[in-house]
Parts: structure tokens; sequence; C-alpha cells
């Protein structure tokens, strides 16, 4: 920067600090900043629409919480009550009222458990300036909190001060609401940031209360899966991703998030399954049906599950011949059937379909909708185009989102970077220009927002369903997506996905140093942190790949997963003394957890341990402060040699 600018930079600085007093009062408060210790980063991923179980690991912050309580009480409490005041943090509202029902005098219970709640609060608090902590609060009991919180350790007039307080908070019947507050702020501050490390959408019901949850997170950020992709595409209005969409939703029996989360219209499906497919029993297409269904329902749902299979690969047929860049063309297989024979050619293979019933298909016109067809597709377009929620989600996903980022000497992404067979970064065509690594990711990120954003953009929309299950996709990571083989050829040999050579390099230190450098991130001390791929524990294999380089966290969060894993999921905790991968187990019933005081049981495995903390001057917040000081420092030496104002 010349000398000029800089002299321009720093009158203009000077008027947000116009005195030696206030520049020199900032550059103390930030050098005081940079000494506390480095907040508490959580990594989840590939969540596909568990809700409580998501939630379950917000509230207790993957089991910090409950380390924060033993630590805290050690032996001087029993391990009941420890559980107990655990499942309050967690649960505060619903567990206060069952022990209402069971405990004669509340007043005292309150007063025990405000105490030791605010113990708690005064360690997760201690990692913070009071001014952060104070924005943190909500608005009931704010004040009450900050007298609380600063005031316990004082003088025995402050000691009877604070038993006023508390008292007169129990008196006045307040003690629940108080308490549930206290609880909310724990488990803000427990966690400075919230890394979702994609696929939020998708197999399991919930996924729209996640985005809620989300929505409401003081610091969250989303680095995009496919599936997170494929539900920005149906959004847009692209008209593949919202029949994917719609029968991945079927397939797992799942039409909560479409009628009731989203207000999705399904009744033109049901109306034209019924009456196309009535005497098909799709026998291909039953559902992954959850305990309690009904099975006049599970029969409805099966032929729209067919009925909106056929319409998508009608549809992405229809998009890969708009699209010749896609290079998709060994996916046209509509065209590949040979109805009346019921055989279709694939890779000059002929194979035998196990479906005879194609009520829609006609030969030479398999790609063509029919005209009631057509009405479906449209109906489902005008819904998802105007559920307002569903845009509100969607905007937040892309406002929040990114293909990848880079924090704190971490490279975050979904799925993975394209190789070639040589552990190289492989070039990829995106509409007639070769990128790889970064630029490659760059790219494709400009392309999501635009593909949502810009109405006349097809190309973008369309690609945003590429990215959902084209060859070359990051997000994807596969040669192809073979959905339809998986329905109708029995053959085995036809459902193989074959894998990015990323995948045959994710235990080479040398290639995944390469993809750090290609990051600008240094080699020693970085790690990539990625999920998509179920780790298969039960089988043996780690989630740590690259003598601790790549730590992949997909561990079967979502319970269609669960009996290929083994276990529920890998969250990983980064905090001051170092990083933790943490395996929960499965997640059964919030009403259990919250009556008998249960928790996930986890196992965790040190990644990195230090022994000196890190500071808020390890980061890249505190790059940023160091940065500000300086220029603080060059105003304060302005101010004391001549009056720049």
């Amino acid at each position: 920067m010349s000398e000029d600018r800089e002299l321009s930079y720093l009158k203009l600085l000077s008027k947000s600090f116009p005195t030696i007093e206030e520049t020199a009062a900032e550059i103390i408060n930030l050098e005081a900043i940079l000494s506390l210790p480095k907040g508490t980063e959580h990594f989840i991923s590939d969540i596909h629409g568990e809700y409580d179980a998501f939630n379950h690991l917000l509230k207790n912050c993957s089991g910090v919480i409950r380390e924060k309580i033993e630590s805290i009480f050690g032996n001087t409490i029993c391990s009941k009550e420890k559980k107990q005041l655990a499942t309050v943090i967690y649960y505060p509202k619903e567990k206060i009222e069952l022990i209402k029902n069971c405990t004669e005098n509340m007043d005292i219970w309150y007063e025990k458990t405000i105490h030791r709640i605010l113990k708690v609060l005064e360690v997760v608090a201690s990692k913070y300036t009071r001014s952060k902590v104070r924005k943190a609060l909500s608005k009931d009991f704010s004040y009450i909190i900050q007298e609380l919180l600063y005031e316990r350790e004082g003088t025995p007039n402050k000691i009877e001060y604070v038993k006023g307080i508390i008292n007169t908070i129990i008196s006045i019947d307040r003690g629940k609401e108080f308490i549930v507050n206290l609880s909310i702020l724990i488990q803000k501050l427990t966690v400075d940031s919230l890394h979702i490390v994609g696929d939020i959408y998708d197999r399991g019901p919930y996924p729209h209360k996640i985005i809620d949850r989300l929505m409401e997170h003081h610091n969250v950020d989303i680095q995009w899966g496919n599936h997170d992709i494929l539900w920005v595409g149906a959004a847009s209005g692209q008209l593949a991703s919202i029949a994917n969409a719609v029968r991945i939703s079927l397939r797992y029996g799942n039409t909560e998030v479409l009628e009731e989360g989203y207000g999705i219209n399904l009744l033109p499906l049901a109306t034209f399954a019924m009456e196309e497919y009535k005497d098909d029993l799709c026998k291909q297409f039953v559902i992954k049906a959850k305990e309690g269904s009904e099975k006049k329902n599970l029969c409805l749902l099966a032929k729209m599950h067919k009925a909106i299979s056929i319409i998508q690969f009608k549809l992405e047929e229809q998009t890969i011949k708009n699209n010749p860049e896609f290079e998709m063309n060994d996916r046209l297989l509509l065209e590949k059937i040979d109805i009346e024979k019921n055989i279709i050619t694939i890779d000059e293979k002929q194979y035998f379909l196990n479906d005879q019933f194609f009520p829609t298909l006609k030969n030479g016109f398999q790609t063509t909708l029919t005209p009631k067809e057509q009405e479906v597709i449209d109906s489902l377009l005008f819904s998802f185009k105007n559920s307002e929620k569903l845009q509100k989600h969607i905007q937040f996903l892309l406002e929040k989102g990114n293909v990848y980022l880079k924090r704190n000497s971490n490279l975050i992404y979904h799925g993975c970077i394209p190789l070639d067979k040589f552990g190289n970064l492989r070039e990829v065509n995106i509409f007639n220009s070769k990128l790889k690594g970064k630029k490659l990711l760059e790219t494709l990120e400009g392309f999501c927002k635009d593909g949502y954003y810009n109405a006349n953009n097809t190309k973008a929309k369309d690609f945003l369903w590429y990215l959902w299950c084209g060859k070359d996709s990051p997000l994807f990571g596969k040669d192809k997506m073979r959905t339809f083989e998986r329905y109708f050829i029995d053959e085995k040999e036809t459902h193989k996905e074959i894998y990015d050579y990323y995948y045959d390099f994710y235990e080479n230190e040398e290639v995944l140093n390469t993809i750090l450098k290609e990051f600008k991130l240094p080699t020693d001390g970085s790690n990539i942190v990625s999920g998509h791929v179920p780790v298969k524990v039960k089988k043996g294999e780690k989630p740590i790949k690259g003598k601790g380089k790549l730590l992949l966290i997909d561990g079967g969060f979502s319970k269609a997963y669960q009996p290929t894993t083994g276990i529920a999921g890998y969250t990983l905790i980064f905090n001051s003394y170092g990083k933790r991968l943490i395996s929960h187990t499965p997640f059964d019933n919030t009403g259990d957890y919250v009556e008998n005081c249960l928790d996930v049981p986890t196992t965790t495995e040190i990644i990195e341990s230090r022994d000196s903390r890190l500071r808020v001057r390890d980061t890249d917040i505190g790059k940023e402060l160091i940065s500000q000081i300086n220029d603080l420092k060059k105003l304060l030496n302005l101010f004391k040699g001549a009056d720049i104002i």
C-alpha cells in the first residue's frame, strides 16, 4: 500500500477512533481477546433428515457438556445427580415438567439446580469476553444472569445479594424459565462455531426441521453435499431434480418433508399412479417403511414411487440431450430398451428387465412424457416453486453455504477433489472450460448460486442436477448413478458405481498434501475434513486417512446406513486442546432420554493433543485482529506525532 493510500485509510479509521484514549483502549481490548482460549468448533456430516439425533448432538455438544459437568463436580455429587443435571441442560422444559411430578419441594430443587447450572455457565463463559457473553443472552433475564455470573465469588455482601436474586426468582415462580435461559446459553457458549459438512437432505424424514434448527444457530456454515444441491435444483424449478427429490422421499416413506414440511401437493401424483399402475404390484418399488405403516398406504406409495421414477428417468434423459457438454450419453438407457421383448442393451450386453409393466413407455418415444405425466410434473413444479418455506430454506442454505471452506488450518468439503489415475489434480470440462482443484470448486459454487437466483439461466439450473449425479461432480464423486439398473436389472454387475480416483489415494499422505497446497494451506498441522462416504466401521474401516491428514466423518448418521457402518455417525470437536473424533451409537427416542436421564454413548479418539492451549491469536480471526491492532498502532503513532483529523 502506498504512503498516500495508507494515510487516507488511517484518516478513515480515525473516524471510528477519534482520540488517543479510544484508540489505545481498542488496542488493549483486542490484545486481550487474542489471549483468550480458542473457541470450540463442532463438525457434523451427512445428517440426512435425522432430526432427533442431530438435535440431541447440538444440545449435548457431542458430549462436551457432559464432560464439563464431570470435570466441575467430580465426586462432589453422585452420578445420578450429574446425569439429571446434564439432562436438565439439554432438555430443560421437558425435564423440569417430569421432575415436578416426583419432587415434593420444588423450591429446594430449583435453588440447588440453579447454583449448579451457574457453575457450568461460569466455566463455558470463561473463554469469552463479557461483551460476547452479553450478546449471546436473550432479553429475558439478561441483566440478572450477568449479575449472577460475575458476582458469585464476591464479598459476603455480594453472597447475600446473589442469594437474594435466586430466592426471588424462585418465589415469583420463574425458576423454570430462568433455568431454560441458562441452559440455552450454555449450549450456545459451549460451541463457538458449527460446521455442517453436507447432506442435510434425503432418507430421513425431517430435513426441514434441521434447517429450522440451523437458522436459529448463532454461528453456522454449510459445505454443500450432492443431496443438498439436488434440493437447490428442485427449488429452482429444474424438473429432473424435482422428480429425484420426490422419488427419494417416497422410497424411504418420508412424505412428511414434502407434504407437512413444504406443502408439496402429492395428490395429482397419487391419482395418476392409482390410475396408470392400478394393476401393477410394483414389487421393485416397495417402500422402506417405518414400523406401524398401514399396508394400504404402502401399496399406494409404491405405485407413486414407480410413477415418479419413470418420469424422473425421462426428464433426466431430456436434460442429458439438452446438455451434450455433460458427456453423459451412456445414461440414455430408456432408448436402449426394447419394450416388446422386455430387454435392455448396456455396453453391448443384453439384460432382461425384472419389471414388465411400462404403460407410459413406447418404442421410439421412451423419453417423451405422456400428457398425464406432464400434468403431474407441472403440478409438482408449481408446488416446489411456490413453497414459501422451501424457498426460504434454500436461500439460507445458499447464504450460509459453500462448496468448500478453509477455517483454522482445516480444509472442509463434502465429497472429493477430482484426481487422475496418478493422483494428480484432474481437469474437468465445465461448459468448455478445463478446470481443476480450487478453481474448479470456486466455479461450481458460482453455478450453484446462478442456477437458483438466475431464473433465465437454464444451463446453470441443469448443472445443479449434474452436480447431484454427474461423473465429474466433486459432490458426487462417482462415474455414474445407477438408479435405473438397481430398480430394473437383477444382475449385480450393472449396479456397481465406480468411485473417483480420489478415493484410491485418500490414504496417500503425499497426495493429500498436494490438495492442501492447492488450497494454500500448510501441510503441517492442517487437516482435510469431509463426509459423503460412510465409514464401514463394522468391517474394520477407519475414519482417519493418510496418517491423519484426512478425517472422514460420515459414520452413518442416517439410519439407512447404520447396518452397514455399525455406528451412528462421527462428529469432530476442535477446541483449544486439540482435535477429537467422536463416534456415536444410535439415538433411539427423545422421550426415553429425557425421562431416564440418558445420553448417547460415545467413543473418543484423540487426533491432536496440545501441551499448550490454542489461543485466539492462533486462529483465522486472530490473524484479522492482529492486522487491526497493527493498523490501530499506526494510527496511535500518528496521533502522537500530528493531528490528522
